[in-house]
């Protein structure tokens, strides 16, 4: 059941079309993503849903009803741009934003010093917001966006400066999260993250979507023709043969993209036949990164013609 639905967003600045009739719907229960390059208009859209930024056209539904104040009461929103205040102390910060969000008294401090155990932050909290560093702030911006359990998380590129320990607590909180109903909207230009955690994805490039749905469906789509490689030797012979796409190194693991699925065999063939080393021969097996890096030469190509 689509419990948000966007439709047909246009936004403007000035003479930059920032966002260009995006629309995309959004499941209850869900981990959705919307991802794309720094600027494709992400951030935009998000400010759109949580209505700080007015759309020139277009409307965003909840439960096919406009979206109202009723709806940020429900939402835990994570911006980009992070919005801590500096003097005050790491467990002040924390019951301020909840109070914000109608939520105060002993429950709520029991939780967040929870969270603040589980984060390993419980000897900060009397520190100022100004003394942490930018990773163990950003972890403060995150308790407080889920302190007051909203229904809706909205988190803006959430894994910017975390370091790997704590991004992988931070995703796991994230799924937790979502196998209690709540429905999870974020948007990264890391296409790792989104592969791993997201249910449904938006891909949005120079304001416009060019791919949307379920990522299982979706990597199944654009696997047709591609084969994952790992391998042992040199594959530079492949590079002017007439059956190859495109090549992408990405360093132990090399993306291969036939110009038709009928060659996948024949590739295997070559591979040995040249003294390749094969450890690893995905046929049908494409990663997120490398649909998006397809999809965006291909709509620049398609930008500098209408220029």
């Amino acid at each position: 059941m689509n419990i948000l639905e966007v439709k047909n967003l246009y936004k403007s600045f000035d003479t930059i079309k920032a966002v260009d009739g995006v629309s995309f719907n959004i499941k209850q229960g869900s981990v959705f993503g919307l991802i794309g390059r720094n600027g494709a208009g992400k951030t935009t859209t998000l400010r759109m849903m949580m209505n700080i930024y007015t759309p020139d056209s277009g409307e965003i539904l909840l439960n096919g009803k406009h979206i109202d104040n009723e709806f940020k009461k429900k939402v835990g929103y994570l911006p980009e741009e992070r919005g801590l205040y500096k003097k005050m102390t790491v467990m002040d910060t924390l019951l301020f934003f909840a109070d914000v969000k109608g939520k105060k008294g002993a429950d709520i401090k029991r939780k967040a010093n929870e969270y603040l155990e589980r984060f390993d932050l419980a000897d900060r909290k009397l520190t100022k917001i100004q003394d942490l560093s930018k990773g163990n702030q950003q972890k403060i911006q995150f308790i407080a966006t889920i302190l007051h359990d909203p229904e809706f998380l909205v988190l803006d590129e959430p894994f910017s400066g975390l370091d790997p320990i704590n991004t992988d607590l931070l995703r796991q909180i994230i799924i937790d999260l979502r196998d209690k109903g709540k429905v999870i909207i974020f948007s990264t230009h890391l296409m790792d993250f989104a592969e791993k955690m997201c249910d449904y994805i938006t891909m949005i490039d120079h304001g416009k979507i060019i791919l949307d749905g379920n990522l299982s469906e979706l990597k199944a789509q654009y696997a047709k023709k591609n084969v994952s490689l790992n391998y042992e030797g040199d594959i530079s012979f492949l590079k002017n043969n007439s059956m190859i796409e495109s090549i992408d190194d990405f360093g132990n693991t090399t993306g291969i993209r036939l110009k038709s699925a009928s060659d996948i065999q024949e590739l295997l063939k070559l591979l040995v036949n040249n003294n390749v080393t094969v450890k690893k021969f995905d046929a049908n097996d494409i990663s997120l990164h490398e649909i998006f890096v397809l999809l965006a030469e291909n709509n620049e190509v398609k930008e500098e013609k209408n220029v």
